[in-house]
């Protein structure tokens, strides 16, 4: 047996959740001095002593939670967005809020340009087709796509996802559009981007690609009127956020075949998805997968765990969101 050494302070495990989908993600050394309590998303947040939570954004942390976890000294969400936290309420109690901005950039806009080939190509209708033994051979009108060069794809917000998703644009031939509400220079010089309302930006997109946070003012904002101002056939993509889009009118666009395909990864009350657009025409959707590959999700956990050893030892949170 080895001693303890002498005048050496005992470590003080500190008690955490943690959302249990994050446990195969972490090694052990992040966990040190952390009493974990994996948090199912099945169960409801608890009431007590913990002193820090790393929720998910399916987890709602407003109030009520706070009230319930008094010694709470940090949220640190294992997400890029943060709108599933109340902000208000959390300065309100000098609570910090963190997220993990940046790890997965990348990830997302390889995503974002899979739904736009999907879409544009027609794979899932062509990979139907082939599965359900109907397919009778070639036929020059079969499955008829969009060509994407000297087409148009319009960015809806040019933060570091948008201006990615940009950035891959220029082997395919795509002009660039994007709004945003200040000018981005760099990435107008490297892509030859143009800024401009987001009226003329409905307007000229034959692809729209949506990359705005939930906010009160971009909440429902691609609903019946603004579909109507986009061109005829044009291609809707989300990754950003579900509530972004008004579902059942997305859906009547299809249907009327003003619009050409959507290509979506995110939905306004994930997981359920409005049955009207489940049964429309002409889309691909996926079950939030914009930043599903290993080494992202593996970086998202680490930044969230590493905000919490950070506070807990008095120190500043690595990526603060105010």
């Amino acid at each position: 047996m080895v001693p303890a050494a002498i005048g050496r302070e005992p470590s003080i495990a500190h008690p955490v959740l943690i959302a249990a989908e994050l446990k195969n993600l972490l090694e052990p050394t992040q966990l040190v001095d952390l009493d974990i309590t994996w948090l199912a998303a099945d169960q409801r947040t608890p009431k007590g002593d913990w002193v820090a939570i790393v929720p998910l954004l399916s987890r709602w942390v407003g109030g009520t939670e706070f009230k319930h976890l008094p010694k709470l000294r940090i949220v640190a969400n294992c997400a890029v967005g943060y709108d599933n936290v109340d902000l208000v309420a959390a300065e309100m109690r000098g609570i910090p809020v963190t997220n993990t901005p940046g790890v997965l950039t990348e990830a997302t806009a390889d995503l974002t340009w899979a739904l736009i080939l999907a879409t544009a190509r027609r794979l899932v209708e062509g990979v139907d087709l082939v599965r359900s033994g109907q397919w009778t051979g070639w036929h020059p009108e079969q499955l008829l796509g969009l060509e994407l060069r000297e087409r148009t794809l319009g960015l809806l917000g040019a933060g570091r996802i948008g201006q990615a998703v940009g950035r891959r644009a220029a082997p395919f031939g795509l002009r660039i559009l994007y709004s945003a509400r200040t000018p981005k220079s760099e990435f107008e010089r490297e892509t030859g981007a143009r800024r401009v309302d987001t009226n003329e930006l409905l307007v000229e997109s034959d692809i729209l690609s949506v990359h705005v946070p939930s906010t009160p003012e971009t909440k429902g904002m691609i609903n019946g009127e603004t579909l109507a101002r986009m061109k005829r056939g044009a291609i809707l993509i989300n990754t950003s956020r579900g509530d972004v889009i008004r579902e059942e009118a997305l859906a009547r666009s299809l249907e009327l075949g003003h619009l050409g395909a959507a290509g979506l990864d995110v939905y306004a009350d994930e997981p359920n998805i409005h049955p009207r657009l489940l049964a429309a025409p002409r889309t691909v959707l996926l079950p939030h997968i914009g930043s599903a590959t290993a080494a992202t999700r593996r970086t998202m956990a680490s930044i969230a765990v590493a905000n919490v050893q950070a506070v807990l030892n008095g120190k500043p949170p690595l990526t603060p969101v105010y």
